[in-house]
């Protein structure tokens, strides 16, 4: 059990890590030829991860076809009111999936990193109000760091005689912190719905991806024909994918899953130092390979009040774990 849990925070470092970076890389860096529509790829990731949801009930049922065929016809068709509870939070998902990909063309992938922390305390709120949850003086203490160290990040360089951080790309910060912002509030929504709709049935955790999945991806091909039909018909659905588009549909749609293995195995403690991790390669590889990123003495002070938030929030963590994310 011990190898599982840091096998299972060493995963989700490398995919979190993996994701912010080649999807930024391939938003914005990455100049030959059309770029890729970020709508497509939220629909292929959705797809991939209804797939690998399938291939994961049809292993816990020994590889039988009957019995795969038996649950999918008794959890989701035979039930239509609890599988439409889920219609909610997999548009909530979709949104906040095209939301990140308008955030990454924006921000560079260490301020993304950092700012999308602020869903730690949406989901927080959330769950208080939702779920009737207590939060204990460490948290809400950690909350109030949380806050004054995301707004640390986002203060204007300009402002304090330092040299401007200007992106290689074409893009607006104001812009990708108002998708993050909108990305952490439908994220602490829709953790929080799923979590209670989880607690109130008995469903796999993989047949209830299925379903999200599939909402997801009708949720998706409606946004893809509605902001990219003309394109579409134009180029194809997969116009400008190449090896790495394929890359960060398979991180998106696995991200999920490997969250999964983090909640069943780690506690709150060994998953903040997983975040905070990943926080702190981000930056490094942002500023040394990158090179889209130039920080500042600022940034470096909210960027520790993030982590040690992180830390701090999941000091009381006897309590129940909060879910953060789909799974």
């Amino acid at each position: 059990m011990s190898r599982l849990k840091y096998v299972s925070l060493g995963v989700l470092v490398l995919q979190t890590t993996s994701l912010v970076l080649t999807m930024r890389y391939s938003r914005t860096l990455l100049g030959e030829g059309p770029r890729y529509l970020a709508s497509s790829a939220v629909v292929s990731a959705e797809l991939l991860k209804i797939l690998t949801c399938l291939l994961l009930v049809f292993y816990d049922h020994s590889f039988s076809v009957r019995a795969l065929n038996r649950v999918l016809n008794e959890e989701i068709l035979n039930k239509p009111m609890e599988t439409l509870k889920l219609a909610i939070p997999s548009g909530i998902y979709t949104l906040q999936n095209n939301l990140l990909y308008v955030a990454l063309s924006n921000l560079d992938a260490a301020t993304y990193q950092v700012t999308y922390q602020l869903k730690i305390l949406t989901t927080a709120l959330f769950s208080v109000s939702m779920l009737g949850k207590r939060l204990g003086l460490y948290q809400w203490l950690s909350l109030l760091i949380l806050m004054t160290g995301i707004a640390l990040v986002q203060w204007p360089t300009e402002s304090l005689g330092g040299p401007s951080s200007k992106p290689l790309s074409a893009g607006s910060q104001l812009v990708g912190v108002i998708a993050v912002l909108i990305a952490c509030f439908s994220s602490g929504f829709a953790g929080v719905y799923f979590e209670k709709i989880l607690k109130e049935t008995k469903q796999s955790v993989w047949v209830r991806n299925i379903q999200l999945g599939l909402f997801g991806l009708v949720f998706g091909l409606i946004g893809v024909f509605v902001y990219d039909g003309e394109r579409v018909r134009e180029s194809g659905v997969f116009q400008g994918y190449n090896s790495l588009t394929w890359t960060v549909v398979a991180l998106q749609a696995l991200g999920g899953l490997v969250i999964a293995a983090v909640i069943k195995y780690a506690d709150n403690i060994l998953k903040g130092f997983a975040t905070s991790l990943s926080i702190i390669l981000s930056t490094l590889i942002s500023y040394f390979w990158l090179k889209d990123f130039d920080p500042t003495s600022v940034f470096f002070l909210g960027a520790m009040l993030v982590i040690a938030a992180t830390f701090l929030y999941g000091y009381e963590g006897k309590r129940p774990a909060i879910n953060h994310s789909k799974v």
